[in-house]
């Protein structure tokens, strides 16, 4: 393993580039980090709709959390890939197909953990805001997401290590990313698939296991912060650790 490792490190990192497209293990981190930055407005914006005193627009928000969460995103892959040219009305590469897959994917995964956060917030927040001449928005802009978002921070990790292990399903259309780049060396070496493969999956969790460690500290951190107001005498909420599958 070691001599893959001296002999083929770079493609393992990068992939082929600067002589080819970005791949490897940054690109599944970049891939993972997009996914998630453009996911999470969406999910916003979903848990807004499944809270929303509007019934359409809660049946709505319902459906697609419903619909995607019930998809293996296997599916969903494949409908990014061969719906998002038809709707944009031209051809995309992979490393946008699965960027989208996974937006559409965990949008609906993090919205169920931000509507929780807000939901274990105190109603004295809302109305408390209300009293004070806040709209609506200005309510759940102002007051109500930035505590529900920190209530869910662990879970948006949690989430984040999901989806970094979710994008090894872009070996499926080429995306150039970690597995896609294992590949490409077990390829070369022919006679080595269990240790090519052994890297990957020891780097795979080495990963992953830094980053849940990071949410349990977090989730630790959030309860001592929680458990200090309510001594002051505010009261408490629940906390949302892991959206429910």
């Amino acid at each position: 393993m070691l001599d893959i490792l001296r002999e083929y490190w770079l493609l393992f990192l990068v992939g082929q580039y600067p002589n080819g497209p970005l791949g490897g293990l940054v690109a599944t981190l970049l891939v993972a980090i997009c996914g998630l930055g453009l996911a999470l407005p969406c999910a916003m914006a979903i848990a807004l709709g499944r809270i929303s005193p509007y019934m359409p627009v809660r049946i709505a928000a319902a459906f697609v959390v419903h619909t995607v969460r019930g998809t293996p995103f296997l599916m969903v892959i494949f409908w990014s890939y061969f719906g998002l040219p038809i709707l944009l009305g031209r051809p995309i590469n992979g490393f946008v197909t699965l960027v989208g897959a996974l937006v559409l994917y965990e949008s609906a995964y993090l919205a169920e953990a931000i509507r929780a956060g807000i939901e274990a917030l105190p109603r004295g927040q809302r109305e408390a805001a209300r009293a004070l001449g806040l709209n609506y928005w200005q309510t759940m802009g102002l007051v109500i997401l930035p505590q529900a978002l920190f209530n869910a921070l662990p879970s948006l990790l949690t989430q984040f290590v999901s989806l970094i292990k979710e994008t090894s399903l872009g070996y499926v259309i080429s995306v150039n990313e970690f597995t896609f780049a294992a590949a490409q060396v077990n390829n070369q070496l022919l006679t080595k698939p269990v240790q090519v493969f052994s890297i990957l999956a020891l780097t795979f969790f080495a990963v992953c296991f830094t980053l849940t460690q990071t949410a349990r500290r977090l989730e630790r951190i959030v309860a001592r912060r929680r458990n200090g107001m309510a001594k002051d005498g505010e009261p408490t909420a629940l906390l949302a650790t892991e959206p429910t599958p």
